[in-house]
């Protein structure tokens, strides 16, 4: 039986976990069906904005990753340190560009003085937002949700898009070599992973 996510990340163990998603039956993420004469390559703008928008809330940084006609590979690294340093503005603030969060939230946005119990049921709740913008879960779960939306609006249909949760696994790879982000100065690791990808 296998082990549940939450099980199976360890950030003591090695912040890099490679996840894959893959789309249902013959349903094409990117590329061109041969068959219909469709071409659905837009689609790998879909997934690449949308990554980098949400490495761009999440305290989840993207390391690597290759977008193939049916599926696609992520490899994540969990910035617990960015996630922790965040004042309880900064957590609202990120919450809110992806979500509606609640009416505490909303008032504290606006402006509105809070009594001071609801300022700490705030408080309690964006310590849950806190730790939610550093789980893969949400993460992918938001993803995969926000491009088979998209898929499915485009295609006139509704129903699954995605065979089901994504897969996970330690990336030992980028934590052996010491792999710190796509964006700095490693492009030859950047180069080494995307061939492990593949």
């Amino acid at each position: 039986m296998p082990k549940p996510r939450n099980q199976q990340i360890c950030l003591e163990a090695t912040p890099y976990y490679h996840c894959v998603s893959r789309c249902v039956r013959k349903a094409y993420l990117c590329g061109f069906d041969l068959i219909t004469k469709t071409s659905y390559e837009h689609r790998r703008a879909w997934l690449e904005e949308e990554l980098l928008k949400q490495a761009g809330v999440f305290a989840i940084d993207i390391a690597a990753y290759a977008i193939m006609s049916n599926h696609y590979h992520v490899v994540l690294h969990i910035n617990k340190a960015k996630a922790d340093a965040w004042d309880l503005n900064e957590v609202i603030e990120r919450w809110h560009t992806i979500y509606k969060g609640n009416a505490l939230s909303q008032r504290y946005r606006a402006g509105q003085i809070l009594l001071e119990v609801e300022l700490e049921v705030l408080k309690e709740r964006a310590e849950k937002w806190r730790k939610r913008l550093m789980k893969i879960s949400w993460f992918m779960g938001r993803l995969n949700e926000k491009i088979s939306r998209q898929a499915n609006y485009e295609e006139g249909c509704t129903g699954h898009f995605w065979e089901g949760r994504f897969k996970s696994q330690v990336n030992c790879v980028l934590s052996l070599r010491g792999f710190k982000s796509s964006k700095g100065e490693n492009g030859k690791n950047t180069r080494e992973i995307c061939a492990y990808l593949h």
